[in-house]
């Protein structure tokens, strides 16, 4: 486009003639009255300048794609994003899916891991591991920040003298230290290490602190 086919006769008959056009439509006007080779994008900018510079508002109030007034849309009673054809294929109240799994039905996660659908309703909380759910079944909720192991490496091994609580500092030191193994004895010795260990490196963070704030307080 050349700025200097923009005179005012251009823009006057633009403001004479803007309403009730948007700007492709604006712009196939301009070229047939001036022999222009305009499009809906250069008269859009024309049209921002002329409001920035001059206040003069050529703004129209056009969108092509919206029903109008007393249009009735063709889904309107039916449910359903997409279900412009009627209701016959949506879920009506108190279906169920084909794929709904029942409350006790189990599944396998990628990491081998098996869990167990505790509950139906709260898509976050409706399955749980496992070992964890038979955990707590014995011995109550699991506190925060602990984790359940299998003392002998076996995911499938779900007998509760199997199972044991460890803090996940511990079980980072256990994995760390290789303190795992197949045998239940072997590994039930490796928490007690990886406790002894933890409770090492708490007391010396602890001295760690208290010299940081000695010195700090100097």
């Amino acid at each position: 486009m050349k700025l200097y086919k923009w005179t005012d006769e251009v823009i006057q008959f633009m403001i004479d003639n803007y309403e009730n056009k948007d700007n492709i439509e604006l712009a196939k006007l301009l070229n047939k009255k001036f022999n222009l080779n305009t499009n809906g994008d250069r008269v859009s900018n024309v049209k921002v300048n002329l409001k920035r510079r001059k206040g003069i508002d050529l703004t129209t109030r056009i969108n092509r794609g919206c029903y109008k007034k007393g249009n009735i849309p063709v889904n309107k009673g039916t449910k359903g994003m997409f279900n412009v054809g009627g209701n016959k294929t949506s879920f009506k109240k108190g279906n169920i899916p084909a794929n709904h799994r029942k409350v006790g039905e189990e599944r396998m996660k990628k990491n081998g891991y098996i869990e167990v659908k505790v509950q139906d309703g709260c898509l976050n909380k409706n399955w749980m591991l496992k070992h964890r759910y038979i955990y707590e079944q014995y011995y109550g909720k699991i506190p925060d920040g602990c984790n359940i192991i299998f003392l002998d490496g076996n995911k499938r091994n779900f007998d509760i003298s199997n199972l044991k609580l460890v803090s996940k500092a511990e079980d980072l030191i256990m994995n760390n230290n290789k303190l795992f193994a197949t045998d239940k004895d072997l590994t039930y010795s490796g928490t007690l290490i990886a406790k002894v260990i933890d409770k090492s490196n708490e007391k010396r963070k602890h001295r760690l602190w208290t010299i940081i704030l000695w010195w700090t307080l100097q």
